[in-house]
């Protein structure tokens, strides 16, 4: 990614930081990060490793994520309720074992946890062609598999989150995130499209034979990674119930984490909500389609690409923190055009709500994904990862069920519009909080005593 530098070159001044006792800290005027020589991929072979295995991972994800709810729709003439359901089974395990996940990954090292999750997906998802094949291929089936594999993907998560930062120095992180980023939203480009392609020419359960060898390729790129972590053993060890406590406790103390995490949490609610109609609206509202499907989802998530690449620039031109308010604020509130989809040209308020939730999401990722590795304890990222997760992909399956609720009891149209609203409405606890009163978001790792209670913010949104 070519280089950046701050559009504003004044001296740095003072401002006040409401995340600490409320003693001025001197705000850069550009940002280091941007003045990395360009070339991660090419200098740094352990991330390029890591970098084409999540690309494959994605792929696969992406192929499932269209197949499954194409599969209960088309295969086994599911309602709009039960598809619902499908899409909170694979996001439930955050609210069962996300805690104790964090807890286990900081006791152990990521790269091992990392490998187990991904062959575990790809057995799970193999057996969905196979019980096909064999006739026994059931709605049962296929929500087991959903709840299996998204635990599968709660320590993979959980682990590669804490991983990174291991893997990368501080001034790469930013390049790092916004590469895995953009890899994953063309991944998922690719992955929607081709699925529905393959549902439409072979069926929609052929398309989860994708994930063969995506996840093979995954395992082996992961495999093949030099850097290894160190050893983990010789930690101090307490109860299971006190580690989970210190980071709840460092989630809630902290305001910045806390604002994120409560913006995660309203956001992937009505996000995943209109999400979970969308394969039921476009097929049985608009009436397009299985391969029309894949394709316009895929052509909709090329905002993912564009929000990764620009993300560091807009981030280094307006501050981390103005940039953040920005892209979550104005670009994802577009979603509320979606409702009004109609067959042909009325097929452009899809894509035009689609790209602007896509673009701003993924760049806002890329921004908060650098923050919280680089501000958060180093010891305490992995329960810290796993406490806001259970809030942002906790809220995931309450999103799903309420929008196949809604679905069934208003229509399929009135619940897209609810959803879709929500989506804008969510983006303003960014407002409410420091965010909109510092340029940029602090850098510095606080440290902590993980004996006793973190230290209260001076400021709370």
């Amino acid at each position: 990614m070519t280089s950046t530098t701050s559009a504003d070159s004044r001296p740095a001044e003072p401002v006040a930081d409401p995340a600490t006792t409320g003693t001025l800290h001197p705000e850069p005027a550009t940002d280091p990060i941007a003045r990395r020589p360009a070339g991660l991929l090419r200098r740094h072979r352990d991330f390029r490793l890591l970098w084409i295995g999540e690309t494959a991972n994605k792929y696969g994800s992406a192929v499932t994520g269209l197949a499954l709810p194409l599969i209960a729709v088309s295969t086994l003439h599911a309602s709009t309720f039960q598809v619902g359901l499908l899409g909170a089974a694979g996001w439930l395990p955050w609210l069962l074992i996300g805690l104790p996940a964090g807890v286990w990954v900081d006791r152990l090292r990521s790269r091992p946890i990392m490998l187990i999750s991904t062959a575990l997906s790809l057995v799970l998802y193999a057996t969905v062609p196979l019980a096909a094949l064999a006739g026994t291929l059931t709605l049962w089936h296929l929500l087991t598999v959903a709840l299996l594999a998204g635990a599968a993907g709660v320590f993979f998560q959980t682990a590669y989150t804490a991983y990174l930062p291991q893997l990368l120095d501080p001034a790469d992180q930013p390049e790092g995130n916004a590469k895995l980023h953009g890899s994953a939203s063309a991944a998922g480009i690719v992955g929607l499209g081709s699925g529905g392609l393959l549902a439409q020419l072979a069926g929609p359960v052929n398309g989860l034979l994708a994930n063969t060898a995506t996840f093979l390729l995954s395992l082996w790129c992961t495999a093949r990674i030099g850097h290894r972590e160190t050893d983990r053993a010789d930690r101090p060890r307490r109860a299971l119930r006190k580690e989970i406590g210190e980071g709840l406790r460092l989630l809630v103390s902290d305001v910045w984490f806390r604002t994120f995490a409560l913006f995660g949490a309203a956001s992937n609610l009505v996000l995943t909500g209109y999400q979970a109609l969308l394969v039921v609206f476009l097929i049985r509202e608009v009436g397009i389609g299985e391969g029309t499907v894949g394709l316009l989802v895929g052509l909709a998530s090329t905002g993912g690409i564009l929000g990764a690449a620009f993300a560091r620039r807009v981030a280094a031109r307006l501050g981390t923190s103005r940039a953040m308010l920005m892209l979550e604020l104005v670009l994802p509130a577009l979603t509320v055009l979606i409702p009004l989809t109609g067959r042909g040209l009325g097929l452009a308020w899809y894509l035009i709500g689609g790209f602007g939730a896509s673009a701003g999401v993924v760049a806002g990722n890329v921004i908060k994904s650098t923050f919280q590795q680089r501000y958060c304890p180093p010891e305490l990222l992995g329960r810290l990862s796993a406490s806001s997760a259970v809030l942002n992909f906790g809220s995931i399956p309450l999103g799903a069920v309420l929008a196949g609720f809604l679905g069934t009891q208003l229509g399929v149209r009135p619940a897209m519009w609810l959803m879709t609203i929500g989506v804008p409405l969510a983006a303003l606890i960014l407002w409410c909080s420091p965010m909109r009163r510092v340029r940029d978001l602090p850098t510095e790792r606080r440290v902590l005593d993980t004996e006793g209670p973190c230290p209260a913010p001076a400021d709370a949104p």
